[in-house]
C-alpha cells in the first residue's frame, strides 16, 4: 500500500507541474523574468549559440525538486522525495518534447506523427507567433487546446 501511495505522489506531482509550468510560463517569463526569457521568442538573435537565458528557468524549476529529495531523504517527510522525483519526470518530458521535439535543439527525433504531437506543435507555433511578452497565447506545454488539433485552415475564427 506504501508503493502505491508514493505512485501516486509521484504521478499527482508530474500532473501538478503541467499546472505550475504554465502558471509560471504566463505570468513569471511573460511578467518579471521576461528579461530572461525574451530571447526564446527571438532565436534569430542567438544563433550560432547553444544557450539562451531562458535556460536559467532549468535552474530556477531544478531548485524545488532538489530540496524535496534532500528534504525528503533527510527528514521524515520521506513523501517530499516523491515530490522531488515527480517534479523531476515532468522536468525530463519538458526538456524531451520542448527542447529536442520542438524546437530540436538535439536531433534525437524529429518524426513524431500523431494528432497529439501535431497539436502540440500547433499551440507551441501559435505561442511564438508574437515577439513580445502581451498577447501571447497556449502558455502549457501537454495540455493542448482543442481548437489545436484542427488544421488552421478548419479553425473557427
Amino acid at each position: 500500500m506504501q508503493i502505491a501511495l508514493y505512485v501516486f505522489i509521484t504521478l499527482a506531482a508530474v500532473a501538478g507541474m503541467e499546472f505550475v509550468a504554465w502558471f509560471a510560463h504566463k505570468y513569471v517569463m511573460h511578467g518579471f523574468l521576461w528579461n530572461w526569457h525574451e530571447d526564446h521568442h527571438k532565436p534569430h538573435e542567438h544563433k550560432g549559440r547553444f544557450f539562451q537565458r531562458n535556460d536559467l528557468f532549468f535552474l530556477v524549476f531544478a531548485i524545488p525538486s532538489a530540496a524535496c529529495y534532500i528534504i525528503g531523504t533527510a527528514t521524515p517527510y520521506i513523501s517530499l522525495l516523491f515530490v522531488g522525483i515527480g517534479i523531476s519526470i515532468y522536468g525530463l518530458i519538458y526538456f524531451l518534447i520542448h527542447d529536442v521535439y520542438i524546437h530540436q535543439r538535439f536531433k534525437w527525433f524529429r518524426q513524431l506523427d500523431s494528432p497529439y504531437s501535431r497539436a502540440i506543435l500547433r499551440a507551441h507555433g501559435a505561442h511564438h507567433a508574437k515577439q513580445t511578452k502581451e498577447d501571447c497565447e497556449s502558455f502549457g506545454l501537454l495540455v493542448v487546446a482543442q481548437k489545436y488539433f484542427q488544421k488552421r485552415s478548419k479553425r473557427p475564427a
